[in-house]
């Protein structure tokens, strides 16, 4: 909007105005007479046939014959590389595979059945060499993503793990035009926090690194003691006080000592909270069912342990009424049920935060919370009903010793308070499930987890 703003100023207003156009002109468009040319707007016909433009990029392959050499080139904003036609009179010599170059041409017509249009060039510019033989990623070989992952700093160079990170690039947009579209409020919630919304104790700790070794041990810089977020739920839920619906989409940390395919120290969680809510069929079919396109099963927890307890197949975590269910039960529950996802509703009431809504039942006592199962992926998405009742909330709080930190969380209940709901799904789980990887790695451009954080 900014950007629109300062370009449809009127410009008829003296030299001044003059001279203000031509340095925007310059700052958005650059000041070559010859407009840069995206090469995704090149190969889509953006642009018309014989007109000179300039493309900038990286070689992606070097083709040297008699006369004419060709070289393939992309900018990232595409999968497909634009053919670069160069005639003897021009200087490559110094150009490689992986080579930065500025080229400046014609479109015309490609005579050959792999691409519609190709560029002529006029000039040629090295912008960066490449040394192919220290280069990890050679021309004609077909590198492994765990190959790939050795090099967080270059992989984003190779056709593969570009094309992931497009994806992901549009896979984010899209869930933010899902929440518009359906009159959701975006939230910016914090990243440092004082506040450990799931209760695992799995966290970062915040301070600032100046005065480590030298502070008192009672002497924080916010006072109290803080972390990284592992959560924006209980954020969100202060939002429902005044928004019918809102969501946030962001980072999040946990500080699980895990190197597994499933798990990362630093990742992606989307997040919604919709008010006025008594239904878990609410979160469970309604907003996420149009998220997913998918037939779901639904099983409560009581469900779920009775198939696994009838099941011939040994595992190695046993299942138990009252345990949280393991991957191995996650993977096995998604099997029976056909390969489909599978939300397990109705908790034990021990193993949920404090914040989920008690169901007051017996003998076997439940909370309304849920997860979403998917193959290959297991655990997807968590949500629950909150506990909106002051005197149950209280309780709860006593129990697990957290009254005094969450008296604004009490206090929420005193003012306004209805029945709510949300969940949070993990944004690289998401991708996972999408494209089929197997490792969690393999979908964030750098991972972070146990023993790992390079860059």
């Amino acid at each position: 909007m900014w950007r629109r703003r300062l370009v449809g100023l009127p410009l008829g207003l003296g030299p001044v105005a003059k001279r203000r156009s031509e340095g925007l002109q310059c700052l958005f468009h650059g000041c070559s007479s010859d407009a840069r040319l995206q090469i995704g707007d090149a190969l889509s016909g953006a642009a018309g046939e014989e007109e000179n433009v300039r493309v900038q990029g990286w070689v992606r392959s070097v083709r040297a014959q008699k006369e004419i050499t060709f070289l393939h080139i992309n900018d990232g904003s595409s999968l497909q590389s634009l053919q670069i036609v160069a005639h003897p009179g021009l200087d490559i010599r110094n150009i490689t595979f992986g080579s930065a170059v500025e080229i400046w041409g014609k479109l015309v017509q490609s005579p050959h059945k792999k691409q519609n249009i190709e560029l002529r060039a006029d000039k040629i510019k090295l912008v960066g060499s490449c040394h192919p033989v220290n280069f990890p990623f050679k021309i004609k070989e077909r590198h492994s993503l765990e190959y790939m992952r050795q090099f967080p700093h270059l992989r984003c160079k190779t056709n593969v793990f570009s094309s992931l990170l497009r994806i992901r690039s549009e896979a984010s947009a899209a869930i933010h035009s899902f929440f518009k579209d359906n009159g959701f409020v975006h939230i910016h919630t914090p990243i440092i926090t004082s506040n450990d919304c799931e209760g695992a104790g799995e966290l970062f700790q915040v301070e600032p690194a100046s005065n480590t070794a030298e502070k008192n041990d009672n002497s924080h810089f916010f006072d109290v003691p803080s972390f990284l977020t592992v959560s924006g739920q209980l954020h969100l839920e202060v939002m429902t006080g005044a928004f019918t619906q809102v969501y946030t989409f962001g980072p999040t940390f946990r500080a699980e000592n895990s190197q597994t395919r499933r798990h990362l120290a630093e990742f992606y969680m989307v997040e919604a909270e919709l008010a006025f809510t008594e239904s878990l069929k609410d979160i469970m079919e309604g907003r996420l069912e149009q998220m997913l396109k998918n037939p779901f099963q639904v099983l409560s927890y009581t469900e779920a342990i009775g198939i696994l307890h009838r099941s011939m197949k040994t595992f190695k975590f046993e299942p138990k009424w009252g345990c949280d269910l393991q991957t191995e039960h996650e993977n096995y529950l998604v099997e029976h049920c056909g390969n489909i996802p599978v939300f397990v509703i109705n908790y034990p009431y021990d193993i949920k935060p404090f914040y989920a809504r008690d169901n007051q039942d017996g003998p076997q006592h439940t909370v309304a919370a849920v997860d979403l199962l998917m193959p290959g992926i297991g655990e997807l998405y968590g949500g629950s009903l909150r506990e909106e009742r002051l005197d149950l909330l209280q309780s709860r709080l006593k129990q697990h010793g957290h009254k005094d930190t969450y008296q604004w969380y009490e206090e929420l209940r005193h003012f306004g308070s209805v029945p709510h709901g949300g969940f949070g799904l993990g944004f690289e789980r998401y991708l996972q499930c999408i494209l089929g990887i197997e490792n969690i790695k393999d979908v964030i451009p750098f991972p972070r987890f146990s023993h790992s954080c390079f860059l």
